[in-house]
């Protein structure tokens, strides 16, 4: 099952896109997907609804296509979780997991412009599995199954500024990853049982058309069930909050492609979870 929001910024609605492609509105159901939507067992109602035959089909043609959820409390983000990209960054890889913020007020839809503030000069793409928590995950145990926290996968951009990162921020890497814009996200949110194994899913990005990335979440240093549980340990994971788990090798920060300027065009994929066209823009 796939969940989306349609719609101008401000005035989105909740679809689900089903198997056949169909849109149906869930306006009935809720007035977005927002955390309380996830907390209340949002998708499953969803589900038996549509079976029902009890949601209306809606025309989302020439639409934009909005983040697939909607004020998350948190988004949280793991750094370099691949050891390629690690590498490539001039590091070793962590011994566990690189925690970092960004703000709710960063996310993008999957076709909007991605803004590059007055002064920055290193912004960088970072194709990322994003992991959306369906219940609350504090402190979970070893007898806890850390998938059965989430409500399901989405397709995501980290875009960072590097010279802010890793060069003026003292220490603070979210200062470089943190502006408006600066997290497309989506076009759906897929259901966990949709997607079954998150260790297995190709991940691709593109800029102006040339192959940047190219990997599969099999090779993450931490796997989605293992950043759950260590990220519960220290902060109460609630239900709608955004978990972004870190991006292969293949940007710009490796010194073999060049950072982004206004007017290049990234392209994101995850299998099964949709592309990105996102076009850069001067503030």
């Amino acid at each position: 099952m796939r969940l989306m929001r349609v719609g101008a910024a401000g005035s989105e609605r909740p679809v689900l896109r089903d198997a056949d492609g169909g849109h149906y509105d869930l306006s009935a159901l809720t007035d977005d997907l927002t955390p309380e939507f996830f907390a209340a067992d949002g998708p499953a109602r969803v589900a038996a609804a549509h079976r029902a035959g009890a949601l209306p089909s809606i025309d989302v043609a020439g639409v934009r296509v909005a983040p697939p959820i909607a004020r998350p409390g948190a988004v949280l983000c793991i750094g370099q979780n691949y050891a390629a990209h690690a590498a490539e960054s001039g590091a070793e890889p962590p011994a566990e997991p690189i925690l970092f913020y960004k703000g709710p007020n960063s996310l993008a839809g999957p076709g909007d412009d991605v803004v590059i503030p007055a002064g920055y000069e290193q912004t960088d793409w970072e194709v990322e599995l994003g992991v959306v928590i369906g219940r609350r995950a504090h402190r979970l145990t070893p007898d806890d199954d850390p998938l059965a926290y989430v409500a399901g996968y989405v397709l995501s951009n980290d875009v960072s500024e590097r010279a802010v990162q890793l060069g003026a921020a003292g220490g603070q890497w979210s200062k470089g990853k943190i502006s408006p814009t600066f997290n497309p996200l989506g076009p759906w949110l897929v259901t966990a049982d949709e997607v079954g194994d998150p260790q297995q899913l190709r991940l691709r990005s593109w800029v102006n058309g040339e192959p940047r990335q190219d990997s599969t979440s099999a090779d993450m240093i931490f796997t989605v069930a293992e950043i759950v549980r260590h990220l519960s340990q220290y902060v109460a994971l609630d239900p709608g909050d955004l978990v972004n788990t870190g991006t292969p090798q293949g940007v710009a920060l490796s010194g073999r492609f060049p950072y982004l300027r206004a007017g290049d065009v990234m392209e994101l994929e995850i299998e099964g979870l949709g592309r990105h066209r996102n076009r850069l823009v001067d503030a």
